[in-house]
């Protein structure tokens, strides 16, 4: 059996997991893997050579995947997992979805039942790394004055797909661009403001960026000041953390505790990477 060992990484979050193959991945690994996501909210498997079936065996031993509502960039393998890239082919259509989620939100809190967590493994990095930035919400949490808690504690606010401070579909930092079809399968959801984590128990600041548009027994400048204040709060640097990735690393985070954004790549640095998300096991009220 070849022994694991799990290397906190520099930042408000992640950790390295060295000495596994996810070829041949036992319950003893996973059970590693799981307890380390749980402790340091983001976990990179370095050095894989996977394929989509095997990819995706690792994403159902958290819970069941979920298809992205942009269908389009389906692997042909499998819809479960969505191709992020930055390439076209030789017609300049784009081979994946590009500038995905380059905003602080949190996976699928556009949806009733929203993420577990989010897997992506590296098929192509620029120089340089070109990480995904995570906010630790669990801390973030944590350093909030007594009184703040009490006054955030039970809320609930109102999401919608879309980035609220940026609306303008053809700007990179919007949400990813729907068709008409899609778009007629979104409605506003519900979830509190403060999560308890469904696996942990520990409280955590949830989607206070991204997706949530207000909060419900406030009006609506009210409750979007409110998100704001908390968001500006949640996203300062020292709850942050940017990891580099390398071709054949495999990316896991827990959505429940952290925001994240994506990088804004230049075209010419392509990024390509598969992804896939898992569901927590029902709504969040």
């Amino acid at each position: 059996m070849v022994k694991l060992a799990v290397r906190k990484l520099p930042g408000a979050a992640g950790c390295e997991i060295e000495g596994l193959d996810l070829r041949w991945l036992d319950d003893s690994a996973f059970d590693t893997i799981e307890m380390a996501l749980h402790e340091h909210l983001v976990a990179i498997l370095p050095g894989q050579s996977i394929g989509p079936k095997s990819f995706l065996g690792l994403a159902q031993r958290f819970g069941t995947p979920e298809p992205h509502i942009i269908d389009q960039f389906h692997h042909k393998v499998d819809p479960n997992i969505l191709i992020l890239s930055n390439r076209v082919d030789e017609k300049g259509e784009p081979l994946g979805l590009a500038d995905g989620g380059t905003y602080f939100h949190t996976d699928y809190s556009y949806l009733p039942t929203p993420a577990r967590c989010t897997l992506l493994y590296a098929q192509e990095i620029p120089k340089g790394g070109a990480g995904t930035t995570f906010a630790n919400q669990r801390q973030a949490y944590e350093d909030l004055p007594d009184a703040t808690k009490e006054q955030i504690d039970g809320l609930v606010c109102r999401h919608h797909y879309g980035n609220r401070d940026n609306l303008d579909e053809a700007s990179r930092t919007a949400a990813s661009k729907l068709n008409d079809a899609q778009k007629t399968k979104m409605d506003w959801v519900r979830h509190p403001l403060v999560r308890r984590h469904p696996h942990t128990g520990k409280k955590s600041l949830y989607a206070v960026s991204g997706s949530s548009f207000g909060v419900e027994g406030m009006g609506d400048n009210e409750g979007r000041a409110l998100l704001d204040d908390i968001k500006a709060h949640a996203t300062q640097e020292k709850y942050r953390a940017t990891p580099s990735y390398k071709p054949g690393d495999v990316i896991i985070w827990d959505n429940c505790s952290l925001l994240h954004a994506a990088p804004l790549i230049e075209a010419s640095q392509h990024r390509t990477l598969w992804r896939i998300t898992v569901k927590e096991q029902g709504p969040t009220v």
